[in-house]
């Protein structure tokens, strides 16, 4: 059994925070994630029997891919993001300071605590020698954007060929085995320019989207209602940028919503845009001058993977023996890359540590309770890959 420091776990979590890794996508000119990675690549290097290399995701943003083990056994993927959001408003958001059993810092919490678990294992791993199977670290960039991080590792899967893989994020010790999606459109209404006392004339595309908005909140309304998925609950809908006018003087020519639909698993894409293009279809029916178009944008699948599937049935059972009790199953509201993996024919489930503040002024994680994770995930990486199956 490996014996994890909790004070060297405590001081790399320290570290990896006090380095700035905030997505450059979501704050345009910001550090970006290529000093992390290359802190965190060049100290796996110093642990002789860990092969580290650097992943370009796209635009330069390294993923870290840090491999152990060449026994015959299987291997096991882990997934942690090493990306941030941005830091407005925090004092000192890079200057990590533990009180109380918390570490406070930017990315403590998300996921950074659970990056510095992964790192320790695989120096563990490597230094006992003798592991049965593989496990294939992934530090990936981009979670917080468009997750190119991951993408990249799912566009290169059959390298590894995982067994299964576990998403490390913040679980609170429970296992998460489901999560929702999302689908981004954007509704246009078109209608004709013109001064403002030609009414005769003027069409108003801001009044005609008036329209697709109370069809839209009818429909949110509806999804709410609709039976909840026994993890995530139901669908939703909510209208989230709106443009349109180019004068107060002149009828508006075009006004442009953005909309997210929150999808659960057993959705499809699909069926969102059917139901999209059913309101726009039904009101140009109603009036010859409403006129609106519709584009879908970034996807992102619902993510479920079965209740008795073994990885989830391992971990749990490996967290009942180290900690006195089953970790309960559980879904997520937001999305993770668990959807990628899982998409890319990865057997895959969620599993973390515990901490509080993600995205928010104040941000923690929990020493003690991260300490356990890393017990846990170490037995189960043990016991995962022991079997060669």
């Amino acid at each position: 059994m490996i014996e994890f420091d909790k004070q060297r776990l405590t001081e790399t979590l320290a570290e990896l925070v006090s380095i700035p890794s905030i997505n450059p996508d979501l704050n345009p000119g910001a550090e970006g994630e290529r000093q992390i990675a290359e802190f965190i690549a060049g100290r796996l290097r110093e642990t002789p029997g860990i092969d580290v290399e650097l992943q370009d995701a796209g635009n330069g943003r390294p993923n870290v891919i840090a491999t152990v083990g060449s026994g015959s056994g299987r291997t096991l993927m882990l997934n942690g993001h090493i990306d941030t959001v941005g830091v407005a408003g925090m004092a000192a958001p890079f200057d990590p300071v533990v009180e109380d059993g918390r570490l406070y810092g930017r990315g403590s919490s998300d996921m950074k605590g659970a990056d510095a678990v992964m790192m320790l294992l695989l120096e563990e791993i490597a230094r006992a020698g003798d592991f049965p199977g593989r496990i294939v670290a992934t530090f990936v960039v981009d979670e917080e954007y468009a997750s190119i991080g991951t993408q990249a590792v799912c566009r290169d899967i059959g390298r590894w060929k995982p067994d299964a893989a576990l998403v490390l994020e913040g679980t609170r010790l429970d296992v998460s085995i489901a999560h929702k999606g999302f689908v981004w459109a954007t509704i246009t209404t078109r209608g004709h320019a013109a001064h403002g006392s030609r009414y005769q004339k003027g069409i108003d595309a801001i009044a005609h989207m008036g329209r697709v908005i109370v069809e839209l909140e009818a429909l949110s309304k509806e999804l709410v209602q609709r039976p909840k998925h026994r993890y995530v609950g139901p669908p939703s809908l909510h209208a989230s940028l709106i443009r349109g006018g180019q004068e107060l003087s002149s009828y508006p020519e075009e006004c442009v919503l953005e909309i997210e639909r929150r999808t659960v698993p057993g959705e499809s894409d699909d069926q969102v845009h059917a139901e999209f293009q059913e309101i726009l279809d039904r009101l140009a029916g109603e009036d010859p001058q409403f006129t609106a178009t519709l584009e879908m944008g970034l996807v992102r699948e619902p993510f479920e993977i079965a209740e008795d599937a073994e990885i989830v049935q391992i971990v749990r059972d490996q967290a009942a023996e180290l900690l006195g009790h089953t970790p309960e199953l559980t879904g997520g509201m937001g999305w993770m890359d668990s959807a990628l993996l899982s998409g890319a024919g990865v057997p895959t489930a969620i599993f973390g540590p515990a901490g509080e503040g993600a995205h928010a002024l104040e941000e923690w994680s929990d020493l003690d309770i991260l300490h356990q994770f890393a017990t846990v995930l170490a037995a189960t990486s043990y016991a995962f890959c022991s079997d060669s199956r």
